[in-house]
């Protein structure tokens, strides 16, 4: 289930009280995974007019009893902050998973697209959550064959991503939209140039989740059921904290709860496991 905290250019932020109200009729109805969700979650309290922020609305919230996970997004760098990864480590309930765009390693683009980070605090921002929570999942949007990217340009991401590491990726070819300014930007690049960064970018990232999900191998991990699964060997699917999808087996398995599960098996897209 969703709550809407806040949508930048629609909505005024809500109340934490109106929030917690809402979390506390879900949490009591039954739900087990809630998702704060907006354009740009980190902007939350801004428009407030008291002393309240996104980190100080995920500690609140994280006070209501019960059993459930609560998830947020979208980040964006420009707002993200050491307070806000000190509050996802701290509170419990918080999955310890991040999606954070940073849609290029090059500085350059970033200027272009009006992203207003640098690639080193984006790095830094990473660097900053990892240090507070080591086994943070994290994902990310990236955007290849912007107007303007040159080879040097995808280098500097495809750099930052094997850097990273990231547990998994959002990846766009670019496409103009008509009235941006963007969509009146010279470009170079021939779609096939931008076809081999983004076929480049694909397989480096692959490598990487291989090699991450083969860690999991043998890893005992509570697990969220949320669905049935196609096949009969694993007849369920589950979500772990850090949002990685689950294929599970065993007794007395039920959607909607949460199980502890040893994982038996990877694969590039899925983990397999058997409920202790």
């Amino acid at each position: 289930y969703c709550i809407v905290p806040y949508v930048r250019g629609r909505e005024r932020s809500r109340r934490p009280e109106e929030i917690e109200k809402e979390l506390r009729e879900l949490v009591a109805a039954g739900y087990k995974e809630i998702t704060l969700l907006g354009q740009n979650v980190n902007s939350y309290g801004k428009d407030l007019g008291i002393d309240v922020d996104f980190a100080d609305l995920l500690r609140r919230l994280n006070a209501v009893p019960g059993d459930f996970w609560l998830r947020f997004m979208t980040s964006h760098p420009k707002d993200a902050s050491p307070k806000l990864f000190s509050a996802m480590a701290e509170c419990d309930k918080v999955a310890k998973q991040l999606h954070l765009p940073f849609q290029s390693g090059s500085d350059e683009i970033l200027h272009r697209m009006n992203r207003r980070y640098t690639a080193e605090h984006y790095k830094s921002l990473i660097a900053d959550a990892r240090s507070k929570m080591p086994d943070i999942t994290l994902s990310s949007d990236i955007i290849v064959g912007f107007p303007g990217e040159t080879d040097e340009d995808f280098e500097q991401t495809l750099k930052l991503v094997q850097d990273t590491r990231f547990d998994l990726l959002f990846t766009f070819l670019y496409s103009p939209r008509t009235g941006t300014p963007a969509a009146s930007y010279e470009d170079n690049a021939t779609p096939q140039d931008k076809q081999r960064r983004f076929e480049r970018l694909l397989k480096a990232q692959d490598e990487i989740v291989a090699e991450k999900q083969a860690a999991y191998q043998g890893r005992k991990l509570r697990l969220l059921v949320d669905g049935n699964a196609k096949g009969p060997e694993y007849p369920f699917t589950a979500r772990t904290e850090g949002n990685l999808l689950v294929c599970v087996r065993g007794d007395d398995i039920k959607i909607g709860e949460f199980i502890e599960a040893e994982i038996e098996k990877t694969s590039l897209r899925c983990l397999f496991a058997h409920k202790l």
